[in-house]
């Protein structure tokens, strides 16, 4: 059984529900812990006790907050249910909107009608009764059942104060128009985060929604979860590739923009890769399935953009906390603005009552409950269209937080892609009898280098095999491999040292790998690969963005490493590196970051986990295809250009900017209209803009942040 329980809440939107519902699930005494995300309405439920039933307590905690949401149990609900469940209540949610805009219209008549009725009588106070209750009876209703919970400070208990004060006090219409306002408002942020949300999502509209598998000779249009591996699926041009999987018959260009960014078409010829989300845009391809749809690159990119949202930035927890304290000192502060004056003799009690209201109303924290996370959302959403996987929004976050960024060097900041460049032999041993001893001592090796080697032999000597051996793999050293009765060693220096193998001192550039026979020398390759694109450029824009210091890590030899250094513009390399001495490295660099900022590793994602996992960002470049990469770093570059860390960069302090604006925005203007309304300056008018308008303002720039350049 799973320690875990997922459930979808439809129709939620109310991001103080949400904050109050995930509290009241994570107080249970079977719930270890618990994360709503507003974004996708998902709460998922960590238990201390595997199988434990807690769906009950839940469906009872959501329902006492909004009874109108529906609780979908994830583990019991199949993919067809979620559908149609999913469109019933999004019907459901329409009659209701059309219930209550009707009830509004209503309410609105009568209060116009008899509001030019001047003079109080019996007959305008019944039908203006009428009005009040037909628009503010569920926000009573909500505010009566949380007082009786002791949940005394939310926007239901505010805004039936506000409205019941301002009618009592012979404000009839303004009672009327707080309420009538009030639920436009809500209705209007209502549907503005359902628009939000489907812009986001729609940002990585990558899910492919069938596959045509060939069976003989017919072709079958199914579900992507209904094929298996080994089956064979044919993509039209324009069609989206729904699995993972090797070419087998044809060639096209495949659209990668969705997952990379990228706007240029790759090729794919028979025997290449092609991933799940891309578009197939010109010729007809059978394509071998490789992956099941649940392990294919869409879902794992889709599962990931999804749950983003689970992982709160500094800022949304913040103003979740802030909430709790901001709407009760805003509350205790009306009660003093209405007793305190007229009990000093500065006006009657009813002229200060007035005036409290408009604090009431004032003090929903809605603007910047709503308006952060989905600013941090938007942002992730932006970075997924930019081919850049952001896990969370405390990783945008801490993205425009970088001071120092460690690179590894092969496959980040070159290309990976290596070639012999050198064949040198010593004493009798010829090239060829050289080139041969690294053929068969990296037969089996799937390091870049040892390809290499395999690939320059293969080319010399075609037709010819490579001669098996014992391999025996030695990390950050190199190879060796038993043949017959000696020992074939192929590696760096430390390889030859450690058996005690003398070498000459080489200078050049370049990969060196070391051959040895037993204990005698016999030559040494040079290996070379090649500096990305655009690299210098990217370091020189990371220093314009204030970070620090660039180091660069590698296992490559001190002459290989210094060019690589000079030609990008790194500050620092460190070379010769094993595995463990990187993370030496980098420990000691991170404690030297400490205070100034955030330090990030850049990797493939596989070799360079370890340090990844210790990093306060882990960037894994070239993620295509590599669920390794996915899974080890916090941000996930799609595609190898390195230029995506900048964008990232970009993003992430557009995103901040964004929640500061809203932060000033709403803060400021509640402020200073709490300031005008305390010296009569405003009217209840204004204090309604200062809830509504501003939180309708503030979702509308939160939106920004989803248009990433």
């Amino acid at each position: 059984m799973s320690n875990k329980k997922e459930y979808i809440l439809e129709g939620l939107c109310c991001a103080n529900c949400a904050a109050r519902i995930e509290e009241e699930v994570g107080a249970l005494a079977q719930v270890s812990d618990v994360n709503l995300n507003l974004m996708n309405n998902k709460l998922v439920v960590g238990l201390n006790t595997a199988g434990t039933d807690i769906t009950t307590a839940v469906k009872k905690i959501v329902a006492s907050h909004e009874p109108s949401i529906k609780v979908v149990d994830l583990s019991e609900q199949g993919d067809n249910e979620d559908s149609t469940s999913h469109s019933g209540s999004e019907k459901s949610e329409s009659n209701e909107m059309t219930h209550y805009l009707v009830r509004l219209g209503v309410a609105v008549v009568i209060t116009v009608i008899f509001s030019f009725l001047k003079e109080p009588t019996v007959l305008r106070f019944t039908f203006l009764i009428i009005a009040f209750l037909l628009v503010g009876y569920e926000i009573l209703l909500s505010a009566m059942r949380n007082i009786i919970k002791g949940q005394v400070f939310d926007e239901n208990f505010l805004m039936s104060i506000a409205s019941i004060g301002a009618f009592l006090i012979g404000d009839h219409v303004e009672a009327i128009a707080v309420l009538v306002f009030y639920g436009i408002g809500e209705l209007l942020q209502d549907l503005a985060v359902h628009r939000s949300k489907k812009n986001i999502t729609g940002l990585m509209d990558i899910r492919p929604d069938y596959a045509n598998i060939i069976e003989g000779d017919n072709i079958r249009v199914v579900s992507p979860e209904m094929v298996t591996v080994g089956d064979t699926i044919l993509i039209k041009p324009g069609e989206r590739v729904p699995l993972d999987g090797i070419v087998s018959k044809g060639n096209s260009f495949i659209d990668t923009r969705a997952l990379t960014g990228e706007s240029v078409p790759r090729e794919v010829l028979l025997g290449d890769t092609v991933l799940s989300g891309t578009i197939n845009t010109s010729g007809v391809i059978e394509v071998e399935v490789t992956k099941n749809f649940s392990e294919a690159t869409v879902s794992k990119i889709l599962e990931l953009v999804q749950n983003a949202g689970s992982k709160k930035a500094q800022s949304e927890k913040f103003i979740t906390k802030f909430a709790r304290y901001y709407t009760p000192i805003v509350v205790y502060a009306a009660i003093a603005v209405a007793v305190f004056p007229p009990l000093l003799g500065f006006g009657s009690f009813s002229h200060w009552l007035y005036r409290a209201l408009s604090f009431l109303i004032i003090s929903c924290p809605c603007a910047l409950v709503i308006s952060i996370p989905l600013s941090f959302f938007g942002g992730i959403g932006g970075g997924a269209k930019q081919g850049i996987l952001i896990k969370g929004g405390n990783f945008l976050d801490a993205l425009q937080q970088v001071d120092t960024i460690v690179f590894d060097k092969t496959g980040t900041l070159t290309k990976g892609v290596f070639e012999v460049v050198k064949v040198a032999p010593i004493g009798n041993v010829t090239p060829s009898e050289l080139l041969e001893l690294a053929a068969i001592a990296e037969n089996h090796s799937l390091h870049p280098i040892a390809k290499s080697i395999k690939s320059f032999y293969e080319k010399s000597n075609p037709g010819i095999s490579i001669v098996s051996a014992q391999i025996n793999e030695l990390a950050g050293y190199g190879v060796s491999a038993e043949l017959e009765d000696k020992i074939i060693y192929a590696g760096n220096d430390k390889l030859m040292l450690k058996n005690q193998i003398n070498i000459p001192e080489v200078n050049v550039s370049g990969s060196i790998v070391h051959i040895a026979v037993d204990h005698s020398y016999c030559g040494y390759l040079v290996i070379a690969d090649e500096l990305k694109d655009g690299v210098s450029d990217t370091i020189r824009q990371l220093k314009e963005f204030g970070v620090r210091r660039t180091i660069m890590l590698t296992g490559d030899n001190e002459n290989a490493a210094k060019e690589i250094a000079e030609i990008s513009g790194v500050d620092e390399y460190q070379a010769q590196l094993l595995p463990q001495d990187k993370v030496s490295w980098f420990e000691r660099y991170k404690s030297e970051v400490i205070g100034k900022g955030k330090i990030v590793f850049v990797g493939d994602g596989i070799n360079d986990a370890p340090v990844l996992a210790q990093a306060d960002i882990g960037i894994a470049m070239g993620g295509v295809g590599s669920d390794a990469a996915i899974e080890a770093a916090d941000v996930v570059i799609m595609n190898d250009e390195i230029g995506k860390i900048a964008t990232a960069i970009k993003i992430a302090r557009k995103t901040k900017s964004i929640v500061t604006q809203n932060i000033v925005f709403a803060l400021g203007v509640k402020l200073l209209i709490m300031i005008l309304a305390f010296f009569g300056v405003t009217s209840i008018w204004f204090a309604i803009f200062a809830d509504v308008g501003v939180a309708l303002i503030a979702l509308f720039n939160a939106m920004r942040a989803m248009r990433a350049r």
